[in-house]
C-alpha cells in the first residue's frame, strides 16, 4: 500500500545488500518505488533497477550542485531516456545553494532548460530544493511549469510557500524531517497540504526517520513517515498510505 516516490538505491551506499533492502520495503508494505537517477553514474544505475524489478521505476535528471557539467550532450541524453517505458520523471532537478560548486546563474539555466524539456515531452518533474525557494517558484512560474507539474521532493521549507507550489500544479512530498522530534515546520505542512496533493518519500540513504535518524535509511522505513502523518492529521495509516499511493499512480500515470 506505500509508495516511495524518492530513492537513491542507486548509490552506493546500497552495493553490499540492495536485494536485500528492497526485499525489506516489500515485506514492509512498498508496492512501488521511484529510483531517482542526478549524474551520469545513478542515470543509468536507476533504469536498470527499474528494467529489473516490476515495481520500480526511475526518474531521470541532473542535479544542481553538479550543474557545472551539464551540456546540451547531457540535455539530448535526458530527451532520448524519456521514451523508455519505466522513466516515469524527470529530475531531480532545481537549485542548491548550500554547496558552492556550479554559480548560482549556471543552476538556473541548466534548471530552465530541464524545465523546457519536461514540457516538451510532457512529464512531471521532481524539484530538489535547498536554500533557494524563492528563486525555484519565480522559474517555476516564468516556465510555465504547471502545465507538467510534479513533486516538491522531500518538503523543508516554510509554510508559507506551500500554496504557491499547490497552485502550480506541484504535489508536496514529505520524508525523515517529518518524524523529527524538533521539525517543526515539516509537520505544520504536514497537516495544512490537502491529502490529494500529499506524497511520501525516503530520500534513502539520507534523512532516516526516527527512531532511526542518523542511520542509513532505505524504503522499508517509509512506513514511518506514513505514520507519522497519519498521527499529525488524526487519520488512520491506511488513509494516508491510500491516498499517497493514488496521488504517486496518478502524478507518474501509472495504473
Amino acid at each position: 500500500m506505500l509508495f516511495d516516490t524518492h530513492v537513491h538505491l542507486n548509490v552506493k551506499q546500497f552495493d553490499e545488500d540492495r536485494e536485500e533492502v528492497i526485499a525489506r520495503a516489500r515485506e514492509a508494505g512498498v508496492s512501488h518505488m521511484v529510483i531517482v537517477g542526478f549524474d551520469h553514474e545513478t542515470i543509468p544505475k536507476a533504469i536498470e533497477l527499474a528494467e529489473k524489478h516490476e515495481d520500480i521505476y526511475a526518474a531521470v535528471g541532473w542535479h544542481p550542485v553538479d550543474a557545472i557539467d551539464f551540456t546540451e550532450k547531457e540535455l539530448k541524453w535526458l530527451e532520448e531516456l524519456v521514451d523508455h517505458p519505466k522513466v516515469v520523471a524527470l529530475g531531480e532537478m532545481g537549485l542548491d545553494y548550500h554547496w558552492d560548486k556550479s554559480p548560482h546563474d549556471v543552476q538556473k539555466e541548466v534548471f530552465r532548460k530541464q524545465i523546457r524539456l519536461a514540457r516538451k515531452v510532457n512529464m512531471p518533474i521532481i524539484i530538489h530544493n535547498r536554500e533557494a525557494t524563492e528563486d525555484i517558484i519565480q522559474i517555476l512560474q516564468e516556465e510555465n511549469a504547471s502545465e507538467i507539474g510534479g513533486i516538491m521532493h522531500c518538503y523543508n521549507d516554510a509554510p508559507s510557500y506551500v500554496q504557491a507550489c499547490l497552485d502550480m500544479n506541484f504535489y508536496i512530498s514529505l520524508g525523515g524531517p517529518v518524524t523529527f522530534k524538533n521539525a517543526t515546520e515539516p509537520k505544520e505542512v504536514a497537516k495544512m497540504v490537502p491529502l490529494d496533493r500529499l506524497l511520501i518519500e525516503t530520500d534513502c540513504p539520507f534523512l532516516a526517520p526516527h527512531p532511526n535518524r542518523g542511520k542509513r535509511n532505505e524504503p522499508s522505513y517509509v512506513a514511518l513517515v506514513a505514520e507519522q502523518i497519519a498521527a499529525l492529521r488524526e487519520l488512520t495509516v491506511k488513509e494516508v498510505q491510500e491516498a499517497t499511493k493514488k496521488n504517486a499512480l496518478r502524478l507518474f500515470g501509472l495504473s
